[in-house]
């Protein structure tokens, strides 16, 4: 029976780039840039990007389409014991959507928050003091309106992860409106996902560039834009700016979570997936510094606005003197490099920005339904590669596949329910930092030791021509065999070595000052940390162990439909000759 297919080439597309531009290019990228040097770091990117990301996404796509089947399917396929590479994959998958989706829910307080005027993160809010005068909230006035909304307002953060849990109402709503939009975009898969990517991949890109336009007629637009690019050439001395650009390009496409391979697994078995692999990496890499300059644009006119307010702040505190610009407690790049990344980017720095915009609210609804349809892409693959494979093993085989999709979804509603609390954003940060990083890194590199060493380079250069038509070159192979295993080990262990020599702290707030303070994790919470790490990873030496014990955890399945000689015949396909070379180096066998 043949899989069913993408309705067009252009949802295929749309799914990938959708899935691979994520809100790690808002965030995350931006920051990267600016800390390794600014436009030299596109050097280490790039050839990242060229060794790094896109073989290994062209991997995953080659797996999928050849294998018409999951993670957990292609790879016990490839080998019985290999099917922990696929379980694996899985559990990260579902990890990751328990707190992908809490940032969703996060984007839908807020978007529903920025109809008001004025918005409420532009000013304190006020109460009755002790001698009954009506005056500003103290947590608020020791950080900033912004800073208070989102941790006190939105989140009601604890002081530690070891306080006393309070439920928050706010977000438990706001995460049973994601998961139900996620259960809708996703429930009838592809066909359903398939149509709405034409909405959700368009509309951040649509929204860039109308910020973009707006981020250049902004005062102080062209100071950030210079400190995002103006290349700092001594940093690519640093081993630590590599390493930066080779885990951006990891995570950024979103390798060995199983979604690329699910999502070209309902790709034509003719379809050209090279060409998609090039277009969808390079148009993510594209996506990245064009985000970076919308964002540089708005931090350069925040940092600008921060700036003159200290000056004039010091002026009336030495009435009389003169201040020059480069007054020690007014620097700008030291006020544009306390934007960070992450949420605090989002949620505190661009809202800040934003309030200084004319027309506020109508710039905070575009920019946060932007981050919700970034969020919801990303949310559509992650979550289909995991279903996909529940699907194909048929764990459920008398269940429909939309109720299998309404438990998955009922289920991680129910689990991730745990970052509805006043300590929730200790456990997003616990997630964050631990449940995808490590397993995610040995995937990556049992894939390419899969492929190469076990399924055999030949084969799958034998599988690319039937579906091409020609045979992959010698740079990925080389890259599959040699580069990318080397990559991909030196991410692990500087990882692991990271951690080993300094220790692991997580960003506490302090309403007592109103500035986060780092503390170290608890003893508990390192052992949930050894947890989320090992009961996704002891899939691969488990399943592996199992097998050679006699047990078979997974029932054997019948190959796919794969038209094998239709398509010989089609290509006009010749037994290939091995050279020496590709039995030497690349280690082909007859």
């Amino acid at each position: 029976e043949e899989r069913e297919t993408w309705d067009n080439r252009a949802q295929f597309l749309l799914s990938l780039i959708g899935y691979a531009v994520g809100l790690g290019n808002v965030w995350r990228f931006p920051y990267l840039t600016q800390k390794n040097g600014g436009g030299a770091f596109l050097i280490p990117y790039a050839l990242m990007l060229a060794i790094e990301g896109i073989p290994l996404f062209f991997l995953e796509l080659a797996v999928g389409q050849r294998l018409r089947k999951g993670a957990i399917g292609a790879w016990n396929q490839v080998s019985p014991f290999l099917s922990g590479v696929g379980i694996c994959s899985a559990i990260v998958s579902f990890y990751l959507s328990l707190y992908y989706n809490t940032i969703m829910s996060w984007c839908i307080v807020y978007l529903f928050q920025s109809f008001q005027s004025p918005l409420p993160w532009s000013s304190c809010p006020h109460h009755f003091g002790e001698n009954g005068s009506f005056v500003a909230v103290p947590e608020c006035e020791r950080s900033s309106p912004p800073s208070y909304f989102w941790y006190r307002s939105t989140l009601n953060t604890a002081p530690t992860v070891e306080s006393i849990p309070e439920f928050n109402w706010k977000i438990a709503v706001g995460l049973v409106a994601a998961w139900l939009l996620v259960f809708l975009c996703i429930l009838k898969g592809i066909k359903t996902t398939g149509k709405v990517v034409y909405v959700t991949a368009t509309f951040p890109y649509l929204v860039l560039v109308i910020f973009f336009f707006r981020g250049i007629t902004l005062e102080g637009f062209d100071k950030g834009l210079a400190l995002l690019f103006i290349p700092e050439w001594h940093r690519l001395w640093d081993p630590a700016v590599w390493l930066d650009a080779a885990t951006q390009i990891f995570y950024s496409f979103g390798l060995a979570f199983g979604s690329l391979i699910a999502l070209a697994s309902y790709n034509p078995v003719r379809g050209d997936f090279l060409r998609d692999t090039l277009l969808v990496t390079i148009c993510d890499f594209f996506t990245s510094i064009f985000t970076a300059v919308v964002v540089f644009c708005i931090l350069g006119f925040r940092a600008t606005m921060q700036y003159k307010a200290c000056l004039e702040q010091n002026r009336s505190h030495n009435t009389g003197s003169s201040l020059q610009a480069d007054n020690h407690t007014c620097n700008f790049q030291e006020i544009i490099e306390k934007s960070g990344s992450g949420t605090g980017l989002a949620f505190i720095t661009f809202t800040e920005a934003i309030n200084q915009f004319p027309l506020a609210p109508l710039w905070a609804v575009l920019f946060f339904l932007m981050l919700l349809t970034l969020g919801l892409d990303s949310m559509f693959g992650t979550l289909e590669g995991a279903i996909t494979s529940l699907n194909d093993l048929m764990f459920f085989p008398r269940i429909r596949k939309e109720v299998v999709c309404g438990i998955v979804c009922l289920g991680c509603l129910i689990l991730s329910m745990c970052f509805a609390t006043s300590t929730g954003p200790y456990v997003f940060a616990l997630f964050d930092s631990f449940c995808a990083n490590i397993p995610l890194l040995i995937v990556g590199f049992m894939e390419c030791v899969a492929i190469s060493y076990i399924y055999g380079l030949k084969q799958i250069s034998d599988d690319i021509e039937l579906m091409l038509g020609k045979r992959p070159s010698y740079f990925w192979l080389i890259c599959w065999r040699y580069l990318m295993p080397v990559a991909v080990g030196v991410i692990f262990l500087s990882s692991v070595f990271e951690i080993i020599t300094q220790g692991i702290v997580y960003e506490a707030w302090d309403p007592e000052k109103g500035v986060n303070v780092l503390l170290p994790w608890p003893w508990w919470c390192k052992i949930l940390a050894v947890v989320l790490i090992v009961t996704s990873v002891a899939w691969i030496p488990g399943m592996a162990v199992a097998r050679c014990l006699g047990f078979t955890a997974l029932k054997e399945e019948e190959p796919a439909f794969f038209p094998t000689e239709e398509l010989r015949d089609e290509h006009g396909i010749t037994p290939h000759k091995t050279t020496r070379f590709e039995r030497v180096v690349l280690g082909f066998r007859e």
